[in-house]
This record gives C-alpha cells, sequence and structure tokens, in this order.
C-alpha cells in the first residue's frame, strides 16, 4: 500500500497535516489556530473548536475529502471541565452523522490551545 502526504500550509513542527493511505485519510491534530495570522482564535472553547474543526476539515477537503467521510475522531482537552462546551461546537459539524469519538484531558497542549482533534475519514468499499 503507498502512502501520499497531504500538504496544506506549514505545519508547526515535523509531521505531515495529512496522509491518505488505502482509502483512508488521516488527518495530524490540529488546534483553534486561524490559518491566515497563525494566531489563536479568541472567545474560548467554543469559536476554538469551531476553528480546530475548520482546521481538520481544510485538510480532508484538500485530499478530496469531507466531514462526511470522518469515521473516527479523537479529542485532547486542556481542561475536561469545558467538554459539554466543546460538545455543543463539536456537535455542528457533524449534526448529520456523528463519528465514534473518544474525548480525554491531557495535562498540557502546544501553544496555549484548549483543544486538539485529529481525525481518520475513510472513502471505501
Amino acid at each position: 500500500m503507498s502512502k501520499r502526504v497531504v500538504s496544506v500550509g506549514t505545519p508547526q513542527g515535523p509531521y505531515s497535516p495529512g496522509i491518505l493511505a488505502g482509502g483512508f485519510c488521516f488527518v495530524a491534530g490540529q488546534g483553534g489556530l486561524d490559518p491566515e495570522t497563525g494566531r489563536l482564535v479568541e472567545g474560548g472553547i467554543g469559536p476554538e473548536t469551531r476553528q480546530t474543526l475548520a482546521n481538520v476539515r481544510r485538510i480532508l477537503e484538500a485530499a478530496g475529502y469531507g466531514l462526511a467521510d470522518v469515521v473516527q475522531v479523537n479529542c485532547f482537552l486542556a481542561d475536561i471541565a469545558e467538554w459539554e462546551s466543546m460538545n455543543e461546537a463539536y456537535a455542528e459539524s457533524f449534526a448529520d452523522a456523528p463519528p465514534a469519538r473518544t474525548s480525554f484531558a491531557v495535562g498540557g497542549l502546544p501553544r496555549g490551545i484548549r483543544i486538539m482533534v485529529d481525525a481518520i475519514a475513510y472513502r471505501g468499499d
């Protein structure tokens, strides 16, 4: 099985934003950074979650996929107390067919972000 890098913008480290392999698109962890400015969006966990998922969508679309193709998501939260607010904003992006999801608190996230999301999309069968 071959793999192909999905290039979108400039990653913040030595990783690929996305990888295509065997009908899957693996999206690296994304945060609420505005791709135009490189700055964290303001307003708390709601706006940050929306921007994070927009960043995931941007990578998926560059690979020819969409949010409807997502089968698995991991949400990493800097503060688990923000889970309910994150969940409300998250639901806006996956209202029709939510993928499987795991959410948990972590000890910290880079650049002061409050949420990081990675995703796996699949198109096959």
